[in-house]
């Protein structure tokens, strides 16, 4: 088995089966607060699982893939982006926070759709929970009163990691009141079985039921354990912020099997990953990358390979230079390894073959026609933007998605010296910027340009003329340049005109005088 584990998500899933047992079905879970934008730094856990997830249904096991909004936590400091009056939310639950763009039912409902809508392209089988309807519903009610019970048993794994120990009166829940929604609560009295006595600051007051009204959250380092066991769940993974010793994870997993005779899931950690090219993302500053944003650079199966080729607990940067165009001939060529249209080692055959694999929303049965994302950037700048015509006689939606991502990626990140326009004609300026003595040549190309050539041919023609006319090569690409886009470079000639049409050039290049 083990020579059959060419990838991190496939040794993964076996380490799954060995722990929990060679089942029929299994459960992976991920989940986060929606405080904020979700960045493409979160997006890494969903991705994680997703993996995981894929891996285990490759070996013939179902899987509940499982998302979980903590958005009854409560709303605890207001973004920078935010208006200055949100401060009156401080202390609710997120679900409770109003949207102050209006556009959702509440704060947490707007973070949350924005990545729904982005998740939806990758076809992951999610199904999404919602911590605040559960916990209002009462569904952890028995929880809660287990947790309530054994407090001894959680203070005591806590205390272990504290330099301060919890104080005696200390619960490991926290209420919202009824009237104000906020957590400015005072727990008077707990009767050892479902009924809590409280204060508020904002004066009311009550005793109440909580299997009947759900306005009870318990602590994060607790909660965590019990989802576990109530949802059985058999992996998840966890930032390094909850891997290391005596974080949330470290607790967890003492805690679970404490109060539930319940072992902790099978447990991934995953490393940050960085922007190259693009902004840097700090949630606190307001300034995000989202996985929107590089969802409108890279195709779902080229951003779901930059993970799947990449260790969790290894870092990488998400590319939006030069190296973009890069990452997409990485993928193209795992794509012919794939469909063995390359040849390499039989070991990096393998990895590569389950790296694309692991990366296909739905694997390709035969191998498809490839169109390079360097030539679609030319392509889409020839049609002056227009994706139909740039992928005219295309019957591939993957290849008009890479096009709009190549023209995202243009307008948005390419440097200067990429983009280029294509002239209507020689105005007087440009017949005044191109040197006199390749001017000959140039006229002369004309005439070549009414024979069909393919790319190689016309490349030696290119040649012949220069040497013909005694320029220099250099001189001769630049001033075709400076003719057709107004550059002193640009794609490679031959190509460009070919692609361009060859016509097209030569009526352009008959105004130069």
């Amino acid at each position: 088995m083990a020579e059959n584990l060419m990838n991190w998500a496939d040794v993964t899933a076996e380490k799954v089966i060995q722990e929990k047992g060679d089942k029929d079905s299994y459960v992976v879970a991920a989940g986060i607060s929606p405080s904020g934008h979700i960045h493409i730094g979160n997006f890494r856990e969903i991705i994680t699982s997703a993996q995981v997830a894929k891996a285990l249904r490759s070996r013939g096991k179902k899987v509940r893939f499982i998302y979980s909004w903590d958005d009854f936590d409560a709303f605890r400091k207001v973004p920078k982006d935010f208006p200055e009056d949100f401060k009156q939310y401080l202390g609710m639950p997120l679900c409770k926070v109003p949207d102050p763009h209006g556009c959702h039912k509440s704060y947490s409902e707007h973070f949350e759709k924005e990545l729904e809508n982005v998740i939806g392209q990758f076809d992951w089988g999610i199904e999404f929970i919602y911590q605040g309807n559960m916990y209002q519903d009462c569904k952890y009610a028995e929880h809660i009163k287990e947790v309530l019970n054994n407090k001894e048993k959680i203070t005591e794994v806590l205390n272990k990691h504290r330099k301060e120990p919890l104080a005696k009166e200390w619960l490991p829940i926290e209420v919202f009141c009824e009237k104000c929604w906020k957590n400015t609560t005072n727990i008077l009295e707990y009767d050892g079985e479902y009924e809590l006595h409280y204060e508020c600051k904002c004066n009311h007051s009550n005793k109440f039921d909580f299997r009947k009204i759900g306005n009870v959250a318990l602590l994060w380092r607790v909660d965590w354990p019990m989802r576990w066991n109530y949802e059985q769940v058999d992996f998840e993974p966890g930032g390094k912020d909850h891997s290391a010793a005596g974080g949330s994870y470290d607790t967890a997993k003492k805690i679970a099997p404490a109060l539930w005779n319940f072992e902790a899931p099978t447990y991934r950690a995953y490393e940050w990953i960085a922007m190259k090219g693009g902004k840097q993302f700090t949630s606190s500053g307001g300034v995000v990358t989202l996985p929107e944003d590089v969802m409108k650079i890279y195709e779902p199966d080229v951003a779901t390979y930059l993970f799947a080729g990449t260790q969790p607990n290894k870092t990488f940067e998400i590319s939006f230079d030069l190296d973009t165009l890069k990452i997409y001939e990485d993928f193209d060529k795992c794509e012919k390894i794939y469909f063995n249209k390359e040849e390499v080692t039989e070991k990096e055959s393998k990895k590569q073959k389950r790296i694309y694999e692991l990366s296909c929303k739905t694997l390709p049965k035969e191998f498809g026609e490839q169109i390079t994302f360097r030539h679609l950037t030319t392509l889409v700048q020839i049609h002056e933007g227009d994706i139909e015509k740039a992928t005219k006689g295309i019957n591939s939606s993957r290849i008009k998605t890479r096009a709009q991502c190549a023209l995202n990626w243009l307008e948005s990140y390419a440097p200067e010296d990429f983009k280029f326009a294509v002239h209507t004609k020689i105005t007087k300026e440009i017949n005044e910027h191109l040197d006199e003595s390749i001017k000959p040549a140039l006229k002369e190309l004309v005439e070549i340009l009414k024979n069909k050539h393919t790319p190689e041919s016309l490349f030696n023609e290119f040649y012949e003329l220069c040497q013909k006319h005694k320029i220099k090569n250099s001189d001769f690409f630049k001033g075709a340049y400076l003719a057709i886009i107004g550059k002193q470079k640009g794609p490679r000639l031959a190509n460009f005109i070919v692609t361009l049409g060859q016509e097209r050039v030569a009526k352009l290049l008959e105004g130069i005088q």
